[in-house]
């Protein structure tokens, strides 16, 4: 597992932060505008973010309204935790919002919860700065330039013109709008009006229904390939028990032959159901 060496301070400008995880994850912006579908987008970005040492998993039983995205500051294996329950392109930008989080930490920005001495308000200049880092870093600014021409920032934007826009780069429409008002393409105002007229739109569309996947996929969904993988190694260097592996990953013993088949077959990821 490589090491994590990303480092943010809160000093720098954040879209320079978001510019500099974009470098490092490396995922060309003509491969994201070519992607099929958010699954795909996720995969990568998922598998991206693993390979600059960061272990991400999905957790589930957890309301999105209470959480959508966890940072463990624990090194030298930081963690990205990232609500199950999530739509596909919105778990890539929570994923790097947490990703975010934790540069900040490795820059002795950031301390876990329980040794933060914040108050709400500065608490919640942290997140903005995340949160403009990590679109930046989803959505590249020449880019966005490219796509939105010359619109001035007091033209109206449609639900259904937001939609198509964040399809492009595979994200949700609430992020692409956060990314123009960020970018001055959109007002603070116009954006409050277009973000009441989506929130009302998303609690009248009927909830998005699961596939179907097998427990050896949910285990790697769950628990991501690099952290499966140290645990089967630990297992075969007898370091653990089989009832240990069986516990890290919840998964029965029986599937473990199925589970290092499917290692061996390349990238898995992506099921509805996580």
């Amino acid at each position: 597992v490589p090491e994590f060496e990303l480092i943010a301070h809160l000093s720098e400008p954040p879209a320079e932060v978001g510019a500099r995880l974009r470098a490092a994850i490396a995922v060309p912006i003509e491969d994201q505008l070519q992607w099929r579908t958010e699954w795909e987008a996720w995969r990568t970005w998922r598998a991206r973010v693993e390979a600059i040492g960061v272990l991400v998993f999905q957790f589930g039983k957890v309301a999105l309204a209470e959480v959508r995205g966890i940072s463990l500051l624990h090194a030298p294996l930081p963690v990205a935790g990232v609500n199950g329950k999530e739509i596909p392109e919105g778990k890539s930008y929570t994923l790097l919002h947490e990703v975010v989080h934790l540069m900040l930490a490795a820059g002795k920005e950031e301390k876990p919860a329980l040794l933060e001495k914040r108050s709400g308000a500065e608490w919640q200049q942290v997140e903005r700065f995340a949160e403009i880092a990590a679109s930046n870093a989803l959505i590249p600014d020449q880019a966005l330039r490219t796509v939105t021409g010359s619109r001035r920032a007091e033209t109206d934007w449609s639900l259904d013109e937001m939609r198509n826009l964040a399809r492009r780069f595979r994200v949700t429409p609430l992020a692409m709008a956060t990314r123009l008002r960020e970018s001055g393409v959109m007002t603070w105002a116009r954006y409050h009006a277009w973000r009441e007229a989506w929130k009302k739109l998303v609690a009248s569309l009927p909830p998005r229904r699961g596939g179907f996947a097998t427990p050896p996929e949910k285990a790697i969904n769950r628990s991501g390939r690099p952290f499966v993988q140290l645990v089967l190694e630990a297992l075969d260097a007898n370091r653990i028990s089989s009832v240990d592996a069986g516990r890290y990953l919840d998964l029965k013993f029986e599937y473990f032959g199925k589970l290092r088949e499917m290692l061996s077959q390349g990238p898995i990821g992506g099921s509805p159901d996580e």
